[in-house]
């Protein structure tokens, strides 16, 4: 029985080893999960800052600029004048797309056909690159957080949310739809939200 002791030691070294590393791993995932969860949760309220800032834009009649905001409201965000060409197109120009139930009806996500402006655009969608200075007469595709309302821009988000307004063509039930889309801090967590409106009278 002599010598007996030293594989015991090594084999409660071992298992006490084996029982740390499991303990590490699993204290290491949580904290993982717990990140992504965190990460999730900053790029859905950036996108439902977003969504509420569409819903601003949309419904706000300002008579003069409000305040910090950057583009002027006057010439191009009337809702009033939806059916001005140049104001509402499929090129989305500042945010205001116009689409017809047909072309939805035929849009096919994995061959591409009839893309709509709220794809990625890697599958032929509108959205654009807001990290720069925006040109405020010029621009097609989403709207970055604030530019005709004054919002303030959020904070501690890999990109600033942007938002698309849909005027669905419709003859006789008007609807538009709005598409949001947040960053957590990490720029590969995305969050896309939509609602549908009815236009006000």
């Amino acid at each position: 029985m002599t010598g007996i002791a030293l594989p015991v030691v090594l084999m409660f070294l071992l298992v006490i080893t084996i029982a740390a590393v499991f303990g590490i791993r699993r204290s290491t995932l949580g904290e993982g999960i717990t990140r992504n969860q965190l990460d999730y949760e900053i790029a859905r309220q950036s996108a439902e800052a977003a969504l509420r800032d569409a819903e601003r834009d949309l419904f706000s009649s300002y008579s003069a600029m409000p305040a910090n905001a950057r583009c002027d409201r006057t010439g191009s965000r009337p809702l009033k004048d939806k059916l001005v060409p140049g104001l509402w197109e499929s090129t989305c120009p500042k945010g205001q797309c116009r689409v017809s139930p047909d072309y939805l009806a035929a849009s096919n996500y994995a061959t591409m056909a009839n893309a709509q402006a709220w794809w990625p655009t890697a599958k032929g969608g509108l959205w654009g690159d807001n990290s720069g200075v925006l040109n405020c007469s010029t621009f097609s595709g989403g709207v970055p957080i604030g530019p005709f309302t004054g919002t303030p821009h959020i904070g501690g988000v890999a990109r600033h949310p942007e938002y698309l307004i849909e005027w669905i063509d419709r003859e006789s039930d008007a609807v538009m739809r709005i598409t949001a889309r947040g960053f957590g801090t990490d720029i590969n967590t995305e969050v896309v939200l939509q609602s549908y409106v009815r236009p006000p009278n």
